[in-house]
């Protein structure tokens, strides 16, 4: 039963993938062969490729969240992940305007800086979910002030200003993209390894530690590969919310109890890609020829969606 309803939700999903990929890539194209040629080669593909890798990055690093901290509202936006490494990048953008790999290595920093806070924030008020939360939302808060300060001082850092702090993909260029994929396919291939681990984290600590997993260790590593995969995406598409928390919970939703971690995990990814390839397509037609931030509609689709998370906690989510 697992296994076939993996092979068919995989399949799903990488057909909606594929269809979505088509639409952002070839609909609409038409003029001169040199014109669609160059508006497919510096424009479509390089903006599609980095919808996709930030969603397989958003969406596996949200799973894997949720899974170290046993609190299904955590998310990168939700938990300060995007914001700290948004600043940082910033910064990087400011201090080592020639430097590309700058930008990434300063995103990750940003990012454990971050999650460091809410963790020692947490623990000093008292461990709960409530508490990670809300101490997610104040980091959060804190560091995307920083940011708004940042590019009010110092607007040359970044191209576009709205276009960082809603997120987007337009203007993305191939080395950020391979940079990119130099940590997003690694951290990948990391939380499918930690996938058996993670299984054991359900059974709660003491029984997992019987089992032989260093518990500690293994819910280090997989806040630290969540943390490289989101602040990977950050560098590509900018402060983009809420992914990483509808995605795995949706999946939960219908695979609860069916599915391995390693399984939950591969689906995360490939439906973190599918709905950003189809938010970022949206994001370019429904007002056409104006272009929405594709963190908007994001956000309009995951703000109701914590609320709705938020009202039924109790219930188990």
């Amino acid at each position: 039963m697992r296994k076939g309803s993996f092979v068919s939700a995989l399949l799903f999903g990488i057909a909606l993938t594929l269809l979505f990929t088509w639409f952002s890539v070839f609909f609409g194209l038409h003029g001169a062969a040199g014109d669609v040629r160059r508006i497919l080669c510096y424009v479509r593909v390089p903006r599609t490729l980095g919808a996709l890798l930030s969603g397989a990055a958003l969406g596996a690093s949200g799973y894997l969240m949720q899974e170290a901290l046993h609190n299904a509202l955590a998310s990168p936006s939700v938990m300060g992940v995007n914001a700290g490494a948004g600043l940082f990048a910033l910064l990087a953008a400011l201090l080592f305007p020639a430097v590309t790999a700058a930008r990434f290595v300063l995103a990750f920093l940003g990012a454990l800086l971050s999650i460091a806070l809410v963790l020692l924030i947490a623990k000093r008020a008292g461990y709960s979910r409530s508490v990670i939360v809300l101490s997610g939302v104040a980091v959060s808060a804190l560091m995307g002030a920083a940011v708004n300060g940042l590019v009010t001082f110092f607007p040359h850092v970044v191209a576009d200003r709205q276009a960082f702090t809603l997120g987007g993909f337009a203007g993305l260029q191939y080395d950020g993209l391979f940079f990119s994929a130099v940590f997003i396919l690694p951290g990948l291939l990391a939380g499918t390894l930690l996938g058996g681990g993670i299984d054991l984290f359900a059974l709660g600590d003491e029984v997992a530690q019987g089992l032989g997993l260093s518990v500690t260790r293994h819910r280090l590593l997989t806040m630290v590969t969540a943390t490289v995969l989101a602040a990977a995406a950050v560098c590509i598409g900018g402060l983009i919310g809420f992914l990483g928390l509808i995605v795995p919970n949706v999946l939960r939703r219908f695979f609860s109890g069916r599915m391995s971690a390693r399984q939950m995990f591969t689906l995360s990814g490939l439906y973190g890609s599918a709905l950003l390839v189809a938010a970022d397509f949206l994001s370019r037609r429904l007002f056409y020829p104006y272009e929405l931030p594709v963190g908007l509609l994001l956000s309009l689709l995951g703000a109701p969606f914590f609320i709705w998370m938020l009202m039924h906690r109790k219930r188990g989510i």
